[in-house]
């Protein structure tokens, strides 16, 4: 290692004159993390766990990589994925069964989740946590999330990102519009939140990336919601633009498609848009 420091000192410096947040190679690396880049050989392992995380959250699905245990120095990016209001329970083991049925917590459970995303050369695990909620969430209870997932777990902390579909979407959304600086990007998925045009500057205005997904005729939550979401953050013109995909369809369920690792745009999935970006 001792010839890879300093070529990658000098490199990352040469770097910063890039983009923040999106950048050709990724410049939150340290000569610790390149020494423990590794190829995971297994898919992540999820686990309910009935936790008191706050007042609203008494569990969560856990979600490691494979050999977690096995690399104890290396720091992982996050998803934290926020479900519908159908997944709504008090965190007991037998409540947390109904987490797993759709979207990412699905997608792991039955052994779709690739166990590697591979972005610029390097390849990534991610720790993907689900909290169970008892009532509608707030962004407080996200962001109690994400400060229990740092003192739990080996967390990059400049690779942190929310996704959340329906309840969980317009939790992203708000949670963005309140604590926006502190992640990396969000992944709104027919999100159950009214935009407006407070919420679209404080998103903007903390340069954060945004992908979101809607289905044009959803019955449950109006398409015009992302539509306006994006449109509005998109007129104070961020550094990155706010992305919306508009699925032509008449079903509320736009997550199985924006969720599923094999739908690209611009041959990226959204964990590989999610990589792209850093704090």
């Amino acid at each position: 290692m001792k010839t890879i420091v300093p070529a990658l000192a000098v490199f990352a410096i040469a770097l910063f004159t890039s983009c923040k947040k999106e950048n050709s190679v990724p410049v939150s690396l340290t000569a610790s993390d390149v020494s423990d880049m590794y190829t995971e050989t297994g898919l992540p392992v999820q686990t309910p766990k009935t936790h008191f995380v706050d007042a609203n959250i008494g569990g969560y699905l856990e979600a490691l990589p494979a050999h977690y245990a096995n690399h104890p120095k290396k720091n992982f990016p996050l998803i934290i994925f926020l479900n519908g209001s159908g997944s709504l329970g008090d965190g007991s083991k037998s409540a947390l069964t109904v987490e797993d049925n759709i979207a990412i917590p699905y997608l792991i459970a039955h052994g779709k989740f690739p166990a590697n995303f591979t972005v610029n050369g390097f390849k990534y695990q991610f720790i993907v946590l689900t909290p169970q909620f008892k009532a509608w969430p707030v962004a407080e209870n996200v962001n109690d999330m994400i400060n229990y997932a740092i003192k739990t777990y080996r967390i990059d902390r400049s690779r942190i990102y929310i996704c959340g579909l329906s309840m969980g979407g317009g939790t992203t959304w708000d949670y963005a519009s309140a604590y926006g600086n502190r992640v990396a990007a969000v992944v709104p998925i027919c999100g159950a939140s009214a935009p407006t045009m407070a919420k679209a500057h404080a998103i903007a205005n903390d340069d954060l990336p945004v992908w979101a997904f809607h289905n044009s005729g959803d019955p449950t939550v109006p398409s015009w919601y992302s539509i306006d979401y994006v449109k509005d953050i998109n007129s104070y013109d961020p550094p990155i633009h706010a992305k919306l995909t508009l699925f032509q369809a008449t079903v509320h369920d736009a997550w199985s498609k924006a969720t599923n690792p094999s739908y690209k745009e611009n041959n990226v999935n959204i964990y590989e848009w999610m990589l792209r970006h850093r704090k």
